[in-house]
């Protein structure tokens, strides 16, 4: 059964949080797929991706690049699986409507802003949907030292 993390974010910003987890995320040996709710914002952390820190980047692509069954992690704004991965994360407002009962995900995700009312009230909307269809959700806050407390 899919697991679906939901992630609040209330001291680090996501150009912070999404590069930690997907490390974590590679080295459990899965592939990943982050979905946005814009291509403006694909582009952004495509770009963020090959940047976030000084000695490292993660290998990543998006529809543009091809080859997407060979990427680690795939950049998108729709629903698919073009690379055939475990764990998909869900930022910046995208649509968790094709989430249910039948996915095939290890884990699901989803990292919103605490700090942004529009996100806040999403995410509950979410939460409240896909517990109601039967998934195993779980809310983890970041902590003050910079790691994540399980709430729920």
């Amino acid at each position: 059964m899919t697991e679906v993390w939901f992630y609040h974010l209330t001291r680090q910003p996501l150009e912070r949080v999404l590069p930690a987890l997907l490390e974590k995320t590679l080295q459990r040996g899965w592939r990943a797929v982050v979905q946005s709710g814009s291509e403006e914002r694909i582009a952004f952390l495509d770009d963020l991706l090959w940047t976030y820190a000084d000695s490292s980047f993660l290998a990543h692509g998006t529809a543009r690049d091809g080859d997407a069954e060979m990427m680690p992690v795939f950049l998108t704004v729709d629903a698919a699986n073009p690379n055939g991965a475990q764990a998909r994360f869900m930022v910046d407002g995208a649509d968790v409507a094709a989430i249910g009962a039948d996915s095939t995900y290890e884990r699901v995700l989803i990292l919103f802003d605490g700090n942004d009312d529009d996100q806040l009230a999403a995410a509950r909307a979410n939460w409240k949907r896909l517990k109601d269809a039967g998934l195993a959700v779980s809310y983890w806050q970041q902590a003050e030292t910079g790691g994540w407390d399980k709430k729920a």
